[in-house]
């Protein structure tokens, strides 16, 4: 039985050993047909298979998925027959053309590679790092953006076209004419301490763009069965001091309680933390000089239930017998009112308001026998369109 299994392994061994080695000198394609099984260790370390946490410390940089074979050394790179005779030289063999598509990676030992001259920096698609020195900045403008001319378009559509649709495009961003009506306050009050119950109106409107524009406001307030206690309008210009504040100058025509006119300069806009302000300087046709503040703020609940404070202060430079005012700060008007939103642009409200005249405005309506303070109901509606 010994004799039968060493005639069987002579058999098997002659054709390998005459097979012709002469091909290895061929440098048409890099393909090895057999390889034999190591006879040491396979070290998994080397070939990618495990963390690097468990894996020495020498052997991590191996592990990589992919490899540079431009910087690779192929002199230690032997195909291994058990043969010294059979053993291929490859260190003088030209491997800037060869395919290393159909190379068996997994034979290979890559631990004797040199990995630290091996290019992984633009493995992956690396991004380039901005904090680095010297790198360009994010806002910078590549030299390539100012290639070409200034206007594409014209070279296809026209000049003459293309101008006329840009003046067009310019002007229905931020050039457009809109106009808007506001009626703020439309309300009756009715006098919570026995007084006289009246009404007051408060509106404005605006024709113009976002710079220039032309605003219209009126004001005035009655009693119920009573004469018209109270009215103003006034024309003013407006245009636009900052993102947020419009300044405004024009004039102001009152034809109740007397008839007199008023040169006007304001500021009206949105102050931090979205306080509404409309603050004015009035300039009488007798000389009177008198200035009003107003401030809101809109308080959301709800998407639809809203509260609004409100606080209106009136000063006066001069006495005015004519008009029941005297130097000073005249008048302030603090309230509160809740509204809700049946749509965006009308919305009923309720509240209340107190309403106190001072200093030598005060006295001038104790000794007419009006009562100089008082509260107010409040039932009202703000609309615009």
């Amino acid at each position: 039985m010994r004799f039968v299994l060493l005639a069987s392994a002579a058999l098997f061994a002659a054709p390998v050993a005459a097979q012709d080695h002469s091909a290895h000198g061929s440098h048409g394609t890099h393909e090895h047909a057999a390889q034999p099984e190591p006879t040491t260790e396979v070290d998994h370390c080397a070939m990618g298979h495990l963390p690097p946490e468990q894996c020495p410390p020498e052997k991590s940089e191996a592990q990589h998925g992919h490899i540079d074979h431009s910087q690779m050394d192929h002199s230690q790179h032997q195909q291994e027959t058990g043969a010294d005779e059979g053993a291929a030289d490859h260190s003088d063999m030209d491997h800037s053309d060869m395919g290393h598509g159909s190379m068996d990676h997994a034979q290979m030992d890559h631990s004797a590679m040199d990995h630290s001259q091996m290019g992984h920096g633009q493995h992956g698609g690396a991004s380039v790092d901005k904090t680095a020195p010297g790198a360009a900045p994010e806002s910078a403008v590549p030299e390539r953006a100012f290639d070409g001319p200034r206007h594409a378009a014209d070279a296809i559509w026209g000049t003459d076209a293309m101008a006329s649709s840009r003046r067009n495009l310019a002007r229905e961003n931020g050039g457009m004419r809109t106009g808007s009506v506001l009626i703020e306050r439309l309300e009756a009050r009715i006098a919570a301490d026995g007084g006289e119950d009246g009404y007051v109106w408060d509106a404005q409107a605006f024709y113009g763009g976002d710079i220039n524009r032309f605003v219209l406001k009126t004001e005035g307030e009655g009693e119920f069965g009573g004469e018209l206690e109270d009215a103003e309008i006034q024309a003013l210009y407006s245009r636009a001091i900052g993102p947020f504040f419009d300044l405004q100058a024009g004039v102001r025509f009152d034809p109740e309680p007397d008839t007199r006119g008023h040169l006007v300069v304001g500021i009206q806009g949105l102050a931090p933390y979205m306080f509404h302000v409309d603050g004015a300087l009035f300039l009488s046709d007798r000389g009177d000089l008198t200035a009003r503040l107003e401030g809101e703020y809109d308080q959301r609940i709800t998407q639809r239930l809203i509260i609004q404070p409100r606080l209106e202060v009136e000063l006066a430079a001069q006495d005015n017998p004519e008009r029941g005012i005297g130097a000073g700060l005249t008048k302030v008007e603090p309230g509160l009112r809740l509204r809700y939103e049946i749509e965006r642009e009308f919305a009923p409200y309720i509240g209340v308001e107190y309403e106190a005249k001072l200093g030598e405005t005060a006295d001038i309506a104790r000794a007419a026998g009006d009562d100089p303070d008082g509260f107010k109901v409040l039932i009202g509606v703000r609309a615009w369109f």
